[in-house]
């Protein structure tokens, strides 16, 4: 030893290539997140205040992203900014939800994200019930997995089996119940205005 103070190393950044691999694959990832949302350029330019040709070339990969761009944008979709400069974190993909219960209707929940179609597994119980027939906005398709499903629908008095599915514009007057003497298993899709009116719904029983 010299006895000579030796200078200490320089601290290192990061490095220039994990940067420029980070923000290569944001416009992917802007483009994912804009599209599961079901937003358009336009709307997301109105909710930003960036323009529509900036919003498309980040996406292209022409403009490279900042957080003033980047920030507005992950407020407009509701979600965290990581989402958008890193892949999403990969979350336990099982649906834990509580079953909904009402007179003799159990309506299980099969998907959690909101917005957009819901799937629902219903089981309704055999029973004698007033038809109740509703109308709203939307669209609905329903399988029965088992049993006898009753549907009226406008002048239609239908009753589907095992296996067998309908689809339906809302807006006409329907209603759905038990047509057996045992529970009835369907599988049902519709937007949030029929999840609303399904989950609202209290079949009418006679005494």
């Amino acid at each position: 030893m010299n006895g000579m103070h030796q200078p200490e190393p320089a601290p290192t950044g990061p490095d220039p290539g994990d940067l420029d691999r980070v923000l290569s694959g944001v416009g992917d990832r802007l483009r994912r997140v804009r599209r599961r949302r079901g937003a358009t350029l336009a709307a997301l330019a109105e909710a930003t205040g960036i323009s529509v040709s900036t919003l498309s070339r980040l996406e292209s990969g022409r403009r490279r992203p900042s957080l003033e761009l980047l920030l507005p944008i992950a407020r407009a979709h509701q979600v965290p900014l990581d989402e958008l400069i890193g892949e999403p974190k990969v979350e336990d993909p099982r649906v834990r939800t509580t079953p909904i219960v009402e007179n003799g209707r159990t309506m299980l929940p099969l998907s959690t994200r909101p917005g957009g179609v819901q799937a629902y597994k219903m089981v309704l119980e055999p029973g004698p019930c007033e038809p109740d027939l509703r109308t709203h906005e939307g669209y609905e398709w329903m399988y029965v997995i088992s049993g006898e499903l009753r549907l009226l629908l406008a002048d239609h008095d239908i009753v589907l089996r095992t296996g067998e599915a309908a689809e339906f514009d809302t807006r006409l007057p329907h209603w759905f119940g038990n047509a057996g003497r045992t529970p009835v298993e369907i599988l049902s899709l519709f937007g949030p205005q029929g999840e609303r009116m399904h989950v609202r719904a209290r079949p009418k029983r006679r005494d």
